[in-house]
């Protein structure tokens, strides 16, 4: 560890939380000089909630960074201790992956990486104030007063800004157990125009495994075959552990809510919002008093140890009534609580007020990644710090910005979104926030992001050539299926057993395909893959295997989709020129005026997409831009 002194780097990170690894690691593997500033260096990469990565959307998000060339996935790859796909009875746009980790091994390995990478050099201590010229950054002061020079500085954040402990009645100065809150900055940035706001998160109580009774509970196994985060992984070697499933009933309902009294949230002491779609357990049984339980996942937090991570109880209840709330929940008459749930309050800054590279838009060179946005998840603050590292290190290296559109990534999206609706409670991704959402799956994220991340210097040319010999395979395998034919005698009985209709005449693997019920496998072995080398390859690669049967039962969906993204397009490529002034236009709604002036959209396309811009509005404006 190097001690902070008077210097000049490139670009300044500050957190170094999973936005702040991305962040930095791009920015240093594209060539520049960076410093990732943390309080604490052993709490890189520390899980402070759930230690698990992915989930619905998400692991679409974490898919997506790694085509990039970010590390996220590799990093969860290494430590992952349970696998699973989750939505696999659904459609394959909503199918995403999902680990649980062994929190202290994946905080290890990402400090591992983070101290291994060139260009890249780590500083303990805290941001003070941020050194502003004009509207441009010049550098940070950094709490022992000594400054770094830079010409980016990247704001990682997470939820230490002014941040508040809350357990019962008790309130406590922090942004996580055992870590103190970051001050100063905010009130730096209010003072140079910015816009603040406050929103809450939760954690649970942390349990010893030791005191559960998992015979009272459900098994959840992990998948068979578990499928890696990075295309650069063949395979999971890691050993999988189970989970465990259980529920609250009525008298642990009765319980919690004899202690509302005392909950900060509804006795006002919290003001910020909490996330809607992961509420405490008391925001639960108060907004859905008709339910009698809720699901309850008890995950082990490694390997080697001993504490049991209460899924599904958020909460920042006393903890009097935690302990004997649990302790009427199947599984946990006997368990011992090691910490109990808490809520952290903290400043964020609503994110209209960046670009889609996300610099934001008072000070050139500041950047903003994560839940200083105001969403919620590592995934999504891991998404926003690599785009941020990239477009901090394309604006020092001289080369044009790096934007994702909502066609291309669910990072794209996800930015969109962020700037265009903003939010008000903690923004977390989902596949139905995705208009193109089969197009925009987790399992082609290399074809459609892998030669973004090479240009940007990222992806090596080694990936890139698996990449396209990959996609060869996959071309070659949808031809085979159109040229291979098979005749009623050799697929009937399998049609009847998987109760789909048997032919009369011959039909190809293709047509034959596209039936809901029928698998790809079963007709690579019946077509006697050997008459077809296309049909041979894709009998060993499963995931070119699973690309051609997705793109080939959906062939007609994803070409209307196609069509819808060309129409997008050309909203998109009507362009709005810089310092428009929106206010001037008489025809335009009071609240059009007001949020296109805020938003500053830099398309049709972006302003149709604004919260409160009617299509009138849009009309108005591309007549106002033709003349």
């Amino acid at each position: 560890m190097i001690s902070m002194a008077d210097d000049e780097r490139e670009v300044i990170v500050v957190g170094g939380g999973h936005a702040g690894i991305e962040a930095s690691l791009a920015a240093a593997r594209m060539g520049c000089s960076v410093v990732l500033l943390t309080m604490d260096s052993r709490a890189i990469g520390r899980m402070s909630c759930n230690p698990a990565i992915g989930g619905t959307a998400k692991g679409h998000l974490v898919r997506e960074i790694d085509a990039l060339g970010g590390e996220m996935g590799k990093i969860a790859d290494a430590t992952g201790i349970h696998f699973r796909v989750l939505n696999k009875s659904k459609g394959p746009a909503v199918w995403s992956p999902r680990s649980q980790n062994d929190r202290e091994w994946y905080s290890k390995e990402a400090r591992r990486r983070i101290l291994g990478q060139n260009n890249l050099r780590v500083l303990e201590g805290s941001l003070q104030d941020i050194l502003i010229e004009g509207n441009t950054v010049r550098g940070g002061i950094f709490s022992d007063g000594s400054v770094i020079r830079c010409s980016s500085l990247i704001l990682c954040s997470g939820t230490f800004l002014n941040a508040v402990m809350h357990t019962g009645t008790v309130s406590a100065e922090g942004g996580r157990f055992g870590e103190p809150s970051s001050t100063g900055v905010s009130e730096r940035l209010v003072e140079s125009g910015f816009k603040t706001g406050r929103l809450k998160t939760g954690t649970p109580p942390r349990l010893s495994r030791k005191t559960i009774d998992f015979g009272m509970t459900e098994e959840q196994a992990g998948d068979a075959d578990p499928v890696p985060f990075s295309f650069q992984n063949e395979r999971i070697e890691n050993v999988q552990i189970p989970m465990y499933i259980t529920h609250t009933n009525e008298e642990t309902h009765e319980i919690l809510r004899g202690g509302f009294d005392r909950s900060p949230m509804f006795t006002g002491r919290i003001k910020g919002v909490g996330p809607r779609y992961c509420p405490s357990i008391e925001d639960k049984i108060n907004r859905f008093a008709e339910r009698d339980r809720h699901q309850i996942f008890l995950e082990r937090e490694g390997y080697d140890t001993d504490v049991v991570y209460m899924n599904g109880f958020s909460t920042s209840l006393p903890k009097d009534v935690q302990e004997r709330a649990l302790r009427t929940i199947p599984g946990l008459q006997d368990c011992a609580m090691i910490r109990p749930g808490y809520a952290v309050e903290y400043d964020f800054f609503p994110p209209h007020q960046v670009e889609h590279t996300l610099e934001t838009k008072l000070v050139r060179g500041l950047y903003f990644a994560g839940q200083i946005n105001g969403t919620s998840g590592y995934e999504e603050a891991a998404a926003q710090g690599l785009i941020a590292g990239i477009n901090a290190a394309s604006r020092t290296l001289g080369k044009p910005p790096f934007v994702l559109k909502r066609n291309e990534a669910y990072i794209g999206v996800m930015i969109d979104d962020l700037i265009n609706k903003g939010t008000d409670e903690p923004y977390r991704i989902f596949t139905s926030r995705a208009e193109y959402r089969l197009l925009l799956r987790q399992d082609n994220a290399d074809t459609r992001l892998m030669r973004k991340g090479h240009l940007l210097g990222l992806i090596g040319h080694e990936e890139i050539r698996r990449l396209q010999e990959k996609e060869d395979r996959i071309e070659r395998g949808k031809r085979s299926l159109i040229s291979t034919r098979v005749s009623p005698g050799e697929v009937n009985d399998y049609l009847h057993a998987c109760g789909s209709e048997p032919i009369t005449e011959s039909e190809t693997l293709a047509q034959l395909l596209k039936r809901t019920e029928v698998e790809i496998q079963p007709l690579l072995r019946l077509a006697g893959i050997s008459s077809a080398p296309g049909l041979a390859a894709l009998a060993t690669d499963s995931r070119a295997r699973e690309r051609v049967q997705i793109e080939t039962k959906y062939e007609g969906y994803l070409k209307r989709q196609q069509e819808q993204v060309r129409q997008f397009e050309q909203s998109e490529s009507m362009e709005i020129p810089v310092g428009f002034e929106f206010h001037k236009l008489k025809s335009l709604s009071n609240e059009g005026k007001e949020k296109l002036q805020r938003v500053k959209p830099r398309s049709i396309g972006q302003a149709a997409r604004i919260s409160g811009v009617t299509p009138a509005d849009v009309s108005v404006l591309m007549i106002s831009l033709l003349r």
